[in-house]
């Protein structure tokens, strides 16, 4: 038998029984096409459901799921922000000389300003908002954690008692505030119209600064707030400009009724 040839099969029942005993299937040698067949029906599932793409996500913990959240949406409100400027563009090209539509852009135009959708320069008022630097083991008796951060009803309170010092209009970090924007914080980060914002805090506020600041020395939230600051450090600094630029909403307005303030 040439050194590559297979085996051939002897004759006679003796010699039949000892070539089986020894080329007979052992349990591995049967077991080899099983595990074959299970390997390549592995790799071709998970082919089908990866179609292409990694199955392990790049985004495996929620912070990072937020700042990939957060940036989308600032893509898409830049993008919604060109769609609407070619919008008004396309409107007045495509209809000059309608009386109505005339009327309709400027009652649009007077009300921009107040409603946020338009660019407004003025002097202001900017308040920032920030955590004490403390650690755990930093706390002052008669406090905890909660104390050390700057929470949602602080950041509230200073809004509100702008508005209430006539603000003309405002601004939270990088974002235009109108009257449907909700200030929510998670822990410590700030979620403003869809994006994530860590502290410090910012609320920027155009209109008389004398009496911005007197509506904040005189708030009653505001004033725990300061409490605060002086007995454990929270961040809390007030400054003004003489002229100050705060550009146009730029979401979508969600508001579909409305009723005037008496």
């Amino acid at each position: 038998m040439g050194e590559h040839e297979a085996p051939t099969r002897p004759h006679g029942p003796r010699r039949l029984v000892r070539w089986y005993l020894d080329h007979r299937p052992t349990r591995w040698s049967a077991g080899v096409p099983v595990i074959a067949l299970c390997a390549g029906l592995l790799f071709s599932v998970s082919g089908t459901t990866a179609r292409g793409g990694d199955l392990r996500s790049e985004v495996t913990t929620l912070p990072a799921l937020i700042r990939e959240r957060t940036h989308d949406n600032a893509v898409k409100a830049r993008r919604a922000e060109e769609l609407r400027t070619t919008v008004t563009a396309l409107t007045n090209e495509r209809s000059p000389g309608n009386q109505e539509i005339d009327r309709i852009s400027r009652d649009t135009a007077n009300a921009a300003p107040k409603a946020g959708f338009e660019e407004v320069r003025g002097p202001s008022v900017s308040v920032s908002l920030d955590d004490a630097p403390l650690d755990a083991d930093q706390i002052p008796e008669g406090f905890d954690v909660d104390d050390v951060v700057v929470h949602q009803q602080d950041v509230q309170g200073v809004v509100n008692a702008l508005w209430r010092g006539g603000a003309e209009a405002m601004m939270i970090q990088d974002q235009r505030i109108i009257s449907t924007s909700a200030v929510r914080c998670v822990g410590n980060t700030l979620i403003l119209q869809g994006r994530v914002y860590s502290p410090p805090f910012v609320i920027t506020a155009i209109g008389d600064r004398d009496a911005l600041q007197a509506s904040l020395d005189e708030d009653p939230t505001v004033s725990i707030y300061r409490e605060y600051v002086d007995q454990i450090g929270l961040g809390y600094e007030v400054t003004s400009s003489d002229e100050t630029t705060l550009p146009a909403y730029a979401g979508q307005s969600q508001l579909a009724h409305a009723r005037a303030a008496r």
